[in-house]
């Protein structure tokens, strides 16, 4: 029995898709090529899920698993070679458990769709990005995935209680911890938590709950520097407290090409130089109407922001929201380079203006679109690199290089991928890079995992 006979024998034929089925399919969300892998298999258990990844231990076949396809790093594109564990079949939502606030999920379920079965229960999971309708529980598990709520809830990290996973041999580890306290050796779970798929297969989570924030108070304001943008986030912190739940920040050039003609309906006018686009969450607190107000009506007084627009309806919410969060004004007609970095929210100021400069001198014809959750510390970089002469890796270089002398770093909550590896080999700590190496050579021993993804190819020479 040849490999693919013996795949075929775990899954029925509705769970598995050859090479020309899979090239019907596009890559991702991010690239519309065809899909290239060996097969793909759609595995609806765990156990089918350990049977495959000990098969394929076996005969040392790569393997790359996929999730929703929304990562923007390529750390789930496969090769001509490589077989797709695609975890979509893994979508039940298990169970909800409305005293202890927890909620046990298979990894192939959609953020959104938990979200929703969450709210009917009147519960929240917090994690929440634009891509919420199409990401799934496993995928941001696997990538530590942030969103516009880290701010006040933290990354997916914070909200993992416990997991299951099986590891390359296909054996399987439970490590479905319900308790937020549990001091019972190695916490393992956090293992696999933003280790892209590399180290083993999330098939299951144990995921923290918070009381639902269903009220919502939004507004985007404008102003004129960025001494502006830290001074009205610091008031925004201690004014509104914890029912701050989302600080975003749209550089001027990011705003006006969203808004062009062509683009969104612009809601404030164009030309300011930053854009804020703030919102609190909560659930029936009183005067909060009055308070959010109130602090958006004195920054204006002392013209910390020059402008500004609330939002007094769901639709007018979505509208800002959809500014900061679909950008097919930016990303759709035109070659884009995309960055996700991290640094101090002090050192934001100096590096924006310096990397504007560094491309205004090495490619002229480049334009920087920039934002993001500046409130964790989160960057967001549209490059579109013009006609110019200049390589994907030399606009890498331009970008990450000024990180390290501002304690910043190459990624923030997209994860490494393929397309940062020589970045992370390159600026990681060597200790930390030679643990990393460690941790694979002893937990994937064929390399079968993921393979030359976060970690360069011969991490297992």
């Amino acid at each position: 029995m040849t490999f693919i006979e013996a795949l075929q024998q775990i899954v029925p034929p509705h769970q598995f898709y050859d090479r020309q089925a899979l090239s019907q399919t596009a890559v991702s969300y991010w690239e519309s090529e065809p899909t290239t892998a060996r097969c793909k298999v759609c595995p609806s258990s765990t156990e089918q899920v350990s049977q495959i990844l000990k098969l394929c231990h076996h005969y040392g076949q790569a393997v790359v698993t996929q999730g929703g396809l929304t990562g923007c790093v390529q750390g789930a594109k496969a090769t001509a070679e490589e077989v797709i564990l695609s975890l979509e079949k893994l979508n039940q939502i298990e169970h909800i458990d409305t005293n202890a606030g927890t909620v046990t999920t298979q990894a192939g379920v959609i953020l959104e769709a938990l979200q929703q079965a969450l709210a009917e229960k009147q519960w929240l999971y917090p994690v929440d990005l634009g891509a919420r309708g199409s990401c799934t529980i496993g995928g941001n598990i696997a990538t530590n995935a942030g969103g516009i709520n880290v701010l006040r809830y933290g990354m997916t990290r914070d909200q993992v209680l416990g997991l299951e996973v099986v590891m390359a041999d296909g054996t399987i580890m439970n490590l479905q911890n319900h308790m937020l306290k549990n001091n019972s050796g190695y916490d393992l779970k956090q293992l696999f938590i933003g280790s892209e798929g590399t180290l083993g297969v999330v098939t299951k989570a144990v995921l923290k709950l918070s009381p639902i924030q269903d009220k919502h108070h939004t507004a985007l304001v404008a102003a004129n520097n960025f001494a502006a943008v830290i001074d009205l986030l610091k008031r925004a912190k201690a004014e509104l407290q914890d029912s701050l739940s989302a600080y975003e920040v749209m550089w001027g050039v990011y705003y006006d090409q969203q808004t062009q003609p062509k683009g969104h309906k612009p809601i404030l006018a164009s030309g300011y130089p930053y854009y804020v686009l703030l919102e609190t969450s909560h659930h029936n607190a009183p005067n909060a109407d009055a308070q959010f107000e109130a602090l958006l009506a004195d920054c204006y007084e002392q013209k910390t922001i020059v402008d500004a627009a609330i939002a007094h309806s769901e639709q007018q919410r979505r509208a800002m929201w959809d500014i900061r969060e679909n950008f097919e004004p930016i990303t759709g007609h035109h070659e884009i380079f995309t960055y996700d970095i991290s640094l101090p929210i002090g050192n934001m100021a100096q590096y924006i203006p310096s990397l504007t400069q560094t491309l205004k001198s090495n490619a002229p014809q480049a334009k920087l679109y920039t934002f993001g959750h500046i409130a964790d510390g989160n960057l967001h970089l549209f490059i579109n690199p013009g006609q110019t002469q200049a390589q994907r890796s030399e606009f890498d270089d331009w970008v990450y290089q000024p990180l390290a002398a501002l304690s910043g770093a190459i990624s923030a909550e997209h994860g490494i991928g393929t397309e940062k590896m020589a970045a992370l080999a390159h600026y990681c700590d060597p200790a930390a890079l030679a643990l990393m190496k460690t941790l694979k050579q002893t937990m994937d021993p064929k390399g079968i995992l993921n393979p030359a993804r976060v970690l360069c190819p011969n991490v297992t020479d």
